[in-house]
């Protein structure tokens, strides 16, 4: 049934529109298994997404987009439809990566307002955050001594360079952790999701 699919796999209908592959329906045992120790991938439902970044009032060529856990790459290409000056995804599985990139390479040209969209491997505690205004986006992409690791990292970022840098968290079990930072508060969000911004 299309609502137990959708429970599972995730939102379909986008794969099928756009002919990428973005649900968690092809992934690997051994790759489901090694998410299960860090977060289980599931891509983002794109009305989500596109009310988070709509509810920012903000000059996206100003910043650069950064999709914490870009799994298959679904918000890195629903960030592609804004006028982001850059992309970023940042995945720890090879696996899930590999299929980001090919997702990128195949999605419609014409469909991108920025087309700097670069997909790569790397620990999300460890990442050097890019000197400009930063988007970042987050689908509880962590556990919990890895989200505190990520959050000292971005503090860290901020106090070298300060400068605007916005969170975009949806399913947002660790709010209270970005809350507790003094350089974010909440500007906005709904049950789904929660919205911060400089503090």
């Amino acid at each position: 049934m299309p609502d137990r699919r959708r429970q599972r796999y995730g939102d379909v209908d986008y794969d099928w529109e756009y002919r990428v592959d973005t649900t968690s329906a092809t992934i690997r045992w051994r790759t489901r298994l090694r998410g299960l120790l860090h977060s289980p991938y599931q891509p983002v439902e794109p009305e989500l997404f596109r009310a988070m970044l709509n509810a920012l009032h903000i000059d996206f060529t100003r910043f650069t987009f950064i999709d914490i856990g870009s799994g298959k790459g679904r918000a890195l290409l629903l960030a592609s439809e804004y006028p982001f000056e850059r992309i970023l995804g940042v995945e720890l599985l090879p696996e899930l990566n590999q299929i980001a990139r090919e997702n990128i390479r195949k999605f419609p040209r014409h469909l991108q307002r920025c087309s700097n969209i670069e997909a790569r491997v790397e620990d999300a505690t460890k990442i050097s955050f890019p000197p400009q205004g930063l988007v970042i986006f987050l689908f509880h992409p962590l556990p919990e001594a890895d989200f505190v690791k990520f959050l000292a990292n971005l503090n860290g970022s901020l106090e070298t360079l300060p400068r605007p840098i916005y969170l975009l968290y949806a399913h947002p079990v660790f709010a209270g952790m970005v809350e507790s930072c003094r350089r974010f508060k909440r500007i906005g969000g709904s049950e789904q999701y929660a919205l911060f911004g400089p503090g």
